[in-house]
């Protein structure tokens, strides 16, 4: 009999577990949704900003708001470099042009055309600002959320781009208060796949990831929540195909875990095998 799993969560955590690597997919085997994301991979391999793009690239728009919010962040970089202030205007502006409504596994071009942003497409645009404006900062993965840490003036400053008003913490105690919330208590483990994808209910104290993410393995995350739409939706092969572009830009064991979980759902729901 069939069963619909839905997984639920921004990022479902994955239990570390051994699979098999050596037949995952190369670039050249890698099957793309159009040729506008063909092409941006093919110019972008290297490129945050064009792998972010790259998702959902046939839905496109013009890059206007971004090149419009950048152009004015550049004339107060003019004048504050790197300092409280521009961060400030950083982390307002793009609240203010980019994240208009939360919506969950939205991509950074719906973010860019229709401002339906999530916390990876927003942590997205914060950190290639502040990798822009020269600012030292940390993209944080989490079970369920991503977030961004700056490091100023010998103290941390938490970014959090789903809360536009409040999501910028700068008093050391609230900003211990929010990263402890987050951090794994020392004797929790990855919990087992099935235990993240079915049921309403999210139970924060389990938390067991808490890592540094470069940009690049930020784009591979959004891969990942593109492919838990398609899991979602039964459209195994869809899911491991995004899948496989994922692990390329960031091989982590939850990525991997939901590819080999997607290959084994095709076999067993409908009969059919997908290269593993």
């Amino acid at each position: 009999m069939k069963k619909v799993l839905f997984i639920l969560l921004i990022l479902a955590g994955l239990v570390p577990v051994t699979l098999s690597q050596t037949s995952l997919a190369t670039y050249e085997t890698l099957t793309f949704d159009s040729e506008m994301e063909k092409d941006i991979w093919n110019r972008g391999k290297d490129s945050p900003f064009l792998l972010f793009r790259a998702v959902q690239a046939e839905t496109s728009g013009p890059e206007d708001t971004w090149a419009s919010l950048v152009s004015e962040l550049d004339s107060k970089a003019a004048k504050n470099n790197a300092d409280l202030n521009l961060l400030r205007q950083i982390f307002q502006k793009s609240s203010q042009r980019l994240f208009k409504k939360y919506e969950q596994h939205s991509t950074f071009n719906t973010m860019l055309s229709e401002g339906r942003f999530d916390c990876v497409s927003g942590s997205a645009a914060l950190g290639m600002l502040l990798e822009r404006y020269g600012y030292s900062y940390d993209i944080v993965e989490t079970d369920y959320h991503v977030f961004i840490v700056v490091g100023l003036d010998g103290k941390e400053i938490v970014l959090e781009s789903t809360l536009p008003v409040g999501g910028m913490i700068t008093t050391p105690s609230e900003v211990e208060k929010y990263l402890d919330a987050y951090k794994p208590s020392e004797f929790v483990s990855a919990k087992a796949v099935g235990q993240r994808l079915a049921g309403p209910d999210i139970d924060y104290s389990d938390n067991s990831i808490f890592r540094k993410v470069s940009l690049t393995q930020l784009a591979g995350l959004q891969y990942y929540n593109d492919a838990i739409v398609h899991f979602n939706a039964q459209a195994f092969g869809q899911a491991v195909e995004q899948l496989s572009k994922a692990y390329l830009l960031y091989p982590s064991d939850r990525i991997l875990g939901l590819r080999e979980l997607s290959i084994d759902l095709a076999y067993k729901n409908y009969g059919y095998e997908l290269k593993k």
